[in-house]
């Protein structure tokens, strides 16, 4: 490695890099060197070995702050560091190339670990959707064993330590030059072998359970909503508290109404005198009846709103309408005197009373023309 070079010029930063930005360059340099990237290239092994050492030095403010003044650490060129040789192995900075390819810093054995969170499906009705309710649920979950006390060996016996780790929960695993650490396959990370099981857990350390729950359901939730119930989950380990419980919502569809948001949907059919004459009926809501009017002359489809009987918002801002739509349903069999009666009815109408055909017969002759 030439000794007279830049660190700063390896790493591809200004001198006056902050501390996070020499950290990005050397994470994007080293994972462009990696020898899964460049095929174990003698080249790109070479220009590992400068990035590294390069880093080594000015991830140290000390180090750095010698270097700024005289070029060199410990009064010693920076080629002649720790990573000079480099022919046992890579080790450090190990913190650095482990954020690099997982994304977070080493685990550490014997460390607080949360439970798993769990997920239940929960059906309601479109009532209880709107306006919320209480509800008994029941689901399997961990919890720790009462015999042994959550350490999986049977009583008058204890874990031992793991052969394989030493107690560490990690074993290193060597990469080419690099060396990864990594769970110990043997413990699973705990440190710890049970060598004598519990009886009533066989050594797992914690029992599956029935677990009855009361949750309430806010008003306003919808098919897909997800409640949380914080610390229902799964126990944790070594001390750690437990997951989450996750409530899926879905709500069974309704025979009257359909859902769009707030907003509920039903459809009404009323009879052609209604439709021609207009009245006051009696239309579905969720919790009763409600009186709806019904203006002369509606048509069929027509939408009329009734403020405030639709659901919810789920944060509380407002309240959805219920739409009814209007359905004329034409008698399906009339007597003979109602057919002359509507014959005489039709005899002496106005074809001004049915606009809806006046312009279909309009677009039918300009499309003629």
């Amino acid at each position: 490695m030439p000794q007279q070079r830049d660190l700063y010029e390896i790493l591809g930063v200004p001198r006056t890099a902050s501390q996070e930005e020499l950290r990005k360059a050397y994470i994007k340099l080293a994972h462009k060197y990696h020898p899964d990237k460049t095929g174990g290239d003698k080249a790109g092994e070479e220009k590992l070995k400068e990035i590294n050492a390069a880093y080594d030095i000015l991830k140290n403010p000390e180090k750095r702050q010698q270097y700024d003044q005289f070029g060199t650490t410990d009064g010693q060129p920076f080629s002649q560091g720790p990573f000079s040789g480099f022919g046992g192995g890579f080790d450090a900075p190990f913190e650095d190339v482990f954020d690099m390819f997982f994304g977070q810093g080493p685990r550490r054995r014997g460390g607080a670990r949360p439970g798993n969170d769990l997920e239940f499906h929960l059906n309601i009705s479109l009532k209880d959707a709107a306006f919320g309710a209480k509800k008994k649920i029941r689901f399997h979950r961990q919890e720790t064993c009462g015999d042994c006390k959550g350490s999986g060996a049977a009583a008058g016996s204890q874990p031992e330590s793991c052969s394989q780790c030493r107690g560490t929960g990690q074993v290193r695993v060597a990469h080419g030059f690099f060396s990864v650490t990594r769970t110990c396959p043997q413990c699973r990370g705990a440190g710890r072998i049970v060598t004598k099981p519990c009886r009533s857990c066989h050594g797992a350390g914690h029992v599956k359970t029935i677990r009855e729950l009361a949750v309430d359901v806010p008003a306003g939730v919808d098919t897909g909503s997800r409640l949380r119930v914080t610390g229902e989950g799964e126990p944790g380990a070594g001390g750690g508290p437990r997951g989450d419980l996750y409530i899926l919502m879905e709500v069974t569809p309704h025979e009257l109404f359909a859902r769009d948001g707030t907003m509920l949907l039903c459809e009404v059919p009323i009879t052609f005198y209604q439709a021609a004459m207009g009245d006051t009926i009696r239309v579905p809501t969720l919790d009763g009846e409600a009186e709806l009017k019904i203006p002369p002359g509606t048509q069929p489809g027509t939408h009329l709103r009734l403020r405030g009987l639709g659901l919810p918002d789920l944060r509380g801002y407002r309240q959805g309408d219920l739409i009814v739509k209007i359905l004329v349903e034409t008698p399906a069999r009339i007597t003979r005197r109602q057919r002359d009666l509507l014959k005489e009815f039709e005899d002496n109408n106005d074809p001004r009373n049915y606009p809806l055909q006046q312009e279909f017969r309009e677009k039918i002759r300009r499309s003629r023309e």
